[in-house]
């Protein structure tokens, strides 16, 4: 299981696989491959033409003879893509769930028009790959080495042949640089950034980190522990490196943050807990993983979970770790923080 394999990764492999993120990643790499695909007519719906290039965050400039066609991308970029009206033809990722509906990782992204390479994290069939003929593989990043999230290792240099790759980085930034990075790739792609829709999206995303900045300012001593639930432990975020995490911390939003010594053996991101200890750090307001390789809070049957101050107060929310970079899906995330502290009682 997930949980034996991750306490012999090593820090980078631990980066890599995604402990990084609660081990909801390698949790989801534990999942069987799903290389059904939907309809693989879909092309990039970019208006833009001539030559191409974009310089990643990697510091990488591909160059292209004109502007892709054929975009294969991880699930939640395709997500991101698709809200500023760019089609992608194949994702690999956590794309449907098992009764076919979109995972929550895919946003807005109709699935029934995108070859799906591989369904879980970790997972990409590399001949159902070349046969799109990918111009462009465009992913994220969430380490300072720059690897590409969701690529597989055994198979990462046999697919870096088949097309050029972009990393946008969703690591050690607060969430609105990011934001920007994925409007400048998008715009680059084609897509019309002065769309009504578009505008409003970002303005809206504006108003909701005030709206953020104001509850905590209001409720200081409200505490949030951000967590993250599998069957055998529970794993406790700290604010550092996380894109959402550190731009809420910026906002004035009150963490509880385990302790650096506790987050040595995952690189410094989180701190696992066995569920009998699921009380050490007193929070008033929990903001739970939502990804479908992790446990979600209706599904704890630990009685110490249910014992938690927090929990019998009903002041549990969704939070996405791997938020989908488009002002739209991550609207909802500032606002429906600031409004549980404007309604959270002090229970820690």
């Amino acid at each position: 299981m997930p949980n034996a394999r991750a306490t012999h990764l090593t820090r980078r492999g631990i980066l890599a696989a995604g402990g990084a993120l609660g081990l909801g990643a390698v949790l989801a790499a534990c999942g069987d491959e799903d290389t059904n695909s939907g309809g693989s007519d879909s092309t990039a719906s970019a208006k833009a033409s001539g030559p191409w290039s974009f310089k990643d965050d990697r510091g990488e400039t591909v160059k292209l003879g004109q502007v892709p066609a054929n975009i294969v991308a991880f699930t939640g970029v395709a997500a991101a893509l698709y809200d500023y009206g760019i089609q992608v033809k194949g994702v690999f990722g956590p794309t449907t769930t098992t009764d076919g509906k979109p995972d929550v990782q895919a946003g807005d992204l109709d699935v029934s028009k995108v070859t799906v390479l591989g369904n879980a994290w970790g997972k990409l069939n590399v001949e159902k790959y070349a046969a799109l003929s990918p111009d462009v593989l465009i992913t994220t990043t969430f380490d300072d080495a720059g690897t590409l999230w969701s690529v597989p290792e055994e198979s990462k240099d046999q697919i870096a042949k088949l097309a050029p790759s972009v990393a946008i980085s969703a690591y050690d930034r607060q969430m609105p640089k990011p934001l920007e990075r994925m409007w400048e790739l998008a715009e680059s792609l084609g897509a019309d950034m002065k769309a009504d829709k578009v505008v409003q999206a970002k303005k809206k995303f504006e108003e909701a980190a005030a709206r953020l900045r104001a509850a905590a300012k209001a409720k200081p001593d409200i505490k949030v522990l951000a967590g993250s639930a599998s069957d055998q432990l529970f794993y406790v975020s700290g604010t550092n490196f996380s894109i959402d995490l550190e731009y809420f911390k910026a906002l004035g939003v009150n963490f509880v943050e385990p302790s650096e010594k506790a987050k040595e053996a995952t690189g410094g991101w989180f701190e696992s807990l066995s569920w009998e200890n699921v009380d050490k750090y007193p929070a008033d307001i929990i903001i739970m993983d939502d990804r479908s390789s992790t446990i979600q809070p209706a599904d704890i049957t630990e009685s110490t979970w249910k014992k938690l101050p927090a929990v019998k107060a009903g002041q549990v929310i969704a939070r996405s770790p791997e938020p989908i970079l488009s002002y739209d899906k991550c609207t909802p995330l500032l606002t429906s923080l600031a409004e549980a502290i404007e309604k959270a009682k002090k229970v820690s």
